[in-house]
């Protein structure tokens, strides 16, 4: 079972990571996207957006 904690500022994936990566969102017509590697094409991904 998948379980996603947010307590005091940290965020807590109980699920395997492998890694993670950081990219610009870029526009995509009236939308948003965010590239990533070819190898996480089918799988779950997370994304956390953090205000600057």
């Amino acid at each position: 079972m998948r379980k996603i904690q947010l307590n005091k500022g940290k965020l807590i994936l109980t699920d395997e990571v492998v890694g993670f990566f950081q990219k610009t969102v870029t526009k995509f017509g009236t939308g948003a996207k965010i590239d990533c590697p070819k190898k996480h094409l089918g799988k779950i991904v997370y994304v956390v957006v953090c205000k600057e």
